[in-house]
């Protein structure tokens, strides 16, 4: 197959080497140069996408990323960007597209349990920008459009846990978080793409919230780091687990937080 990464940062290049891997023809788009031997890279605007010179494309995956975290951004990145990719697609034989989104449309904020049954309900903009770019998608490509929705993705660095270990004397409450690593990330992705009747959308995730605190007083137990004293045993965030993905015979190779 030719596959086609709109979008090329870390997680897309994890994934793209495995599809090569696998023999199939990689063509990335991004803002800046790439040097992947595995892959023939295109520099263009997302916004301004031409597809027409290329080769049949048939499967598309879209990882964008804002460079700021304002509404603003998100706007312009994740939503602005959906008509000219997809009209850009629209000549090509796409039998699939995944397109990463967030579990940030999940507005849960007290603790509950959230899954891949739960309606998504955003709690702030960014988030209702998100989901309004899952459903561009899938209007525009009903039939081939597979969402997934990653948790906090972790992985290439130990650096800013480490900080907040060091420099964490409380913490206010028992705030959940999710988790998935990078690798496991891009193996799912690439697992999606052989899924012959795929969900309309999938959680990726490592199936162990954790509540936040307990995971910085780990580091500091194994570093010799003064402890944190928790404040208080109110309950935000939320515990969501990956059950689409479980069930289409995904298997995490990291499940540790």
């Amino acid at each position: 197959m030719h596959i086609l990464f709109i979008g090329y940062g870390k997680t897309s290049q994890r994934a793209a080497k495995l599809l090569f891997a696998q023999g199939h023809q990689i063509t990335t788009i991004s803002r800046s140069p790439k040097t992947d031997a595995h892959a023939n890279h295109l520099i263009q605007d997302v916004h301004q996408l031409d597809l027409s010179g290329m080769a049949p494309v048939d499967a598309a995956y879209v990882l964008l990323s804002p460079n700021a975290s304002t509404a603003e951004a998100y706007q312009q990145t994740y939503v602005d960007s959906v008509q000219p990719i997809a009209q850009a697609l629209k000549k090509h034989p796409i039998q699939k597209i995944i397109v990463v989104s967030s579990t940030r449309v999940y507005g849960e904020n007290a603790g509950e349990r959230v899954d891949d049954e739960t309606l998504p309900m955003p709690m702030d903009v960014q988030g209702r920008l998100l989901l309004q770019m899952e459903q561009l998608y899938q209007t525009a490509f009903p039939a081939q459009c597979v969402i997934v929705r990653p948790a906090g993705i972790y992985g290439t660095s130990a650096a800013r846990m480490h900080k907040l270990a060091e420099t964490t004397k409380s913490y206010p409450n028992i705030h959940w978080a999710n988790r998935i690593h990078i690798d496991d990330l891009a193996r799912f992705l690439v697992h999606l793409l052989h899924v012959e009747h795929a969900e309309k959308s999938y959680i990726c995730t490592n199936n162990q919230p954790q509540p936040l605190h307990e995971r910085i007083l780990a580091i500091q137990r194994s570093l010799s780091l003064p402890e944190l004293v928790l404040e208080s045993g109110r309950e935000t965030g939320k515990r969501i687990f990956a059950e689409r993905m479980v069930a289409c015979g995904f298997r995490l190779e990291y499940r540790d937080s």
